[in-house]
């Protein structure tokens, strides 16, 4: 399947702006031939918003939801894309994956968040889930998430051959684009969609660099600092071949890393 990738600015809570930017990026991604279109963190309203958030959050099948499945229908494209989501009292850090006909294949919500103002205006998720798009098995995270190893190594093992993570990452950690996710990937021979802001907002640095990476690690697509749709190819059968030369998973010890580790304590002879 051949993915698209969406780098964009933040909307600033302008969620007509964003439904705009889908609709056309969508349109441009499926004449290139994409299956898939992956927007960034928080797309539909920006993300550094602050207050505004509680405003502009929307149940998962709410108004924005309605109008990107309509686009994904008309466009002939599954979409991925990021936004703020009520449930109840509770808001959360949310993504929702649509597929061509424009209908609802799977919700997340980040489960790791970062810094003490996502905390204060989010609720964590509680699971990690995998979806199957057209015969390709998707994982999902969402920015800081992809700096923790066992989240991905989970989705991993569970069988995920993508894995999406929008973001919106900040300067200075362009540590992040550069090294761990290409680092993410060739650990665990997937594919990583690394789909990020560029700009700024209220104030805000995005590092831009947004990249498609291989499960060899190596960038099959990469942005620099400004708006970018890039597209790759996703074969399956690399990762299949990735993991038997490269057999980190099968040769993990798990019954080692279950049990607290033990004070060191020297041999005195066999």
């Amino acid at each position: 399947m051949k993915i698209a990738v969406y780098q964009g600015e933040g909307v600033k809570g302008e969620v007509s702006e964003a439904l705009g930017m889908i609709r056309t990026n969508a349109v441009e991604a499926a004449k290139q031939g994409a299956g898939l279109l992956i927007f960034p963190e928080m797309f539909l309203t920006g993300y550094n918003i602050g207050e505004a958030v509680a405003a502009l959050a929307e149940p998962a099948v709410g108004p924005s939801a309605a109008a990107v499945a309509k686009i994904s229908r008309e466009a002939g494209v599954a979409i991925l894309y990021g936004y703020p989501e009520r449930s109840g009292d509770r808001i959360f850090n949310s993504t929702r994956l649509v597929n061509s006909a424009g209908d609802a294949i799977a919700d997340y919500r980040k489960t790791h968040l970062y810094g003490g103002e996502e905390r204060r205006l989010f609720a964590p998720g509680d699971d990690l889930v995998i979806a199957e798009l057209e015969g390709l098995r998707i994982g999902f995270l969402i920015c800081y998430e992809l700096e923790f190893p066992e989240a991905v190594r989970s989705l991993a093992l569970a069988g995920a051959e993508l894995i999406a993570v929008p973001t919106a990452l900040i300067k200075p950690f362009d540590i992040v684009a550069r090294t761990l996710v290409p680092a993410r990937a060739f650990e665990n021979q997937v594919y990583v969609a690394y789909a990020g802001m560029c700009g700024s907002e209220r104030g805000l640095g995005y590092c831009g660099l947004t990249c498609i990476v291989g499960p060899d690690g190596r960038d099959l697509a990469r942005a620099g600092p400004g708006p970018a749709l890039l597209f790759a190819d996703i074969d399956p059968s690399a990762v299949s071949k990735g993991r038997q030369s490269n057999p980190y998973l099968s040769d993990r010890r798990p019954e080692l890393y279950s049990e607290p580790v033990k004070p060191a304590r020297p041999r005195s002879g066999e």
